[in-house]
């Protein structure tokens, strides 16, 4: 089979197509054959060697497929071949709250990922596919997509709730739709007028360019009427987070995802002063998963996916990623 692998070092040098022996199941597992995969931040990071400086060459790489199942191990019952399915971000992570074993469970990085064409899976890290989605739209589930159901139904977002998205990548995109499909107003930031229009027409209130007007937390306070949005999507990290506290109301939520602006300290005084709950949030559960599916399919919701490369271009996959370019997810496909 062939497998997209970090070989020995870090770098996009270091990534490479390559053959590998086709797998064989364990108990309780199935085959799934890959047909579309997609890409996150997290791959670029962790191809630069900033996420896990630690990791074990060589490693295949990536966390998010959906494909079909074509054989069925010892003891697997829940799926059968011909299935069209997604796999979970954590293999380890069913329901309940988050723990240090399903931590560990998350593929592409402590343990092979998801970057084949052939890939073994405990059936419990498997979903069903919405029937009315292609591999290509299912592929973009497993990490952005359930990262932003997770942040937004922790936050209790639903009719009457403001929430604040920064961007317009996978996470802050699928946040958009989700945030719609629950009955709440959108607003946005980007540093395209372009991004702006398009994400106009996905349902949001309002949209500002950070670029002209930098003071973004003002705005978002005064489309509230002072009182501040009462969810904020962050993504950036610390070089963002300081102005989402500003942004969100007393007593608000801040849903933190990603690390897109950097790292850094931070003042925690504002969240002492207005009872901010700050939330990490880590992907989520298969139960999770399962949940959102449920609206995706109520809702005939559809991924936004900005471009699909064929598996055999994933240099220029990555590289179009960290351009920063795309609105939505970027893709491969079989």
């Amino acid at each position: 089979m062939k497998a997209l692998v970090v070989q020995s070092a870090f770098g996009f040098e270091n990534i490479a197509v390559v053959d590998r022996p086709d797998p064989t199941l364990g108990p309780g597992q199935v085959l799934v054959r890959v047909r579309a995969v997609s890409l996150n931040f997290r791959d670029l990071l962790l191809v630069k060697g900033q996420y896990n400086p630690r990791l074990q060459f060589p490693r295949i790489l990536g966390s998010d497929a959906a494909g079909e199942v074509v054989e069925v191990g010892d003891g697997a019952t829940r799926f059968k071949v011909g299935d069209r399915v997604a796999n979970c971000f954590m293999t380890g992570w069913s329901e309940g709250p988050i723990t240090d074993a399903a931590a560990k469970s998350a593929l592409g990085s402590d343990r092979d990922g998801v970057f084949a064409e052939l890939v073994p899976i405990d059936e419990r890290a498997l979903v069903n596919v919405p029937e009315h989605l292609t591999f290509e739209e299912a592929a973009t589930l497993p990490c952005a997509a359930v990262t932003a159901w997770n942040a937004l139904t922790t936050a209790e977002t639903g009719p009457g709730t403001t929430v604040l998205l920064q961007g317009t990548g996978g996470v802050s995109i699928f946040a958009l739709q989700f945030a719609h499909a629950l009955g709440a107003k959108a607003l946005i930031t980007s540093s395209s007028e372009e991004k702006l229009a398009r994400a106009a027409t996905l349902g949001v209130t309002a949209g500002v360019n950070y670029r002209t007007n930098p003071d973004w937390d003002k705005w978002a306070r005064q489309q509230t009427g002072g009182s501040g949005v009462d969810v904020v999507v962050e993504v950036g990290g610390a070089g963002t987070l300081e102005r989402s506290l500003k942004a969100v109301r007393t007593g608000g939520h801040v849903a933190l995802i990603g690390v897109l602006a950097g790292t850094g300290a931070i003042n925690p005084m504002m969240i002492l002063m207005k009872a901010i709950r700050v939330q990490g949030v880590f992907v989520g559960s298969h139960a999770m998963f399962e949940e959102m599916n449920r609206v995706i399919v109520e809702k005939r919701i559809r991924p936004m996916i900005d471009r699909v490369f064929p598996f055999a271009e994933a240099g220029a996959a990555f590289k179009h990623l960290e351009s920063g370019s795309h609105f939505g997810k970027v893709v491969m496909s079989f």
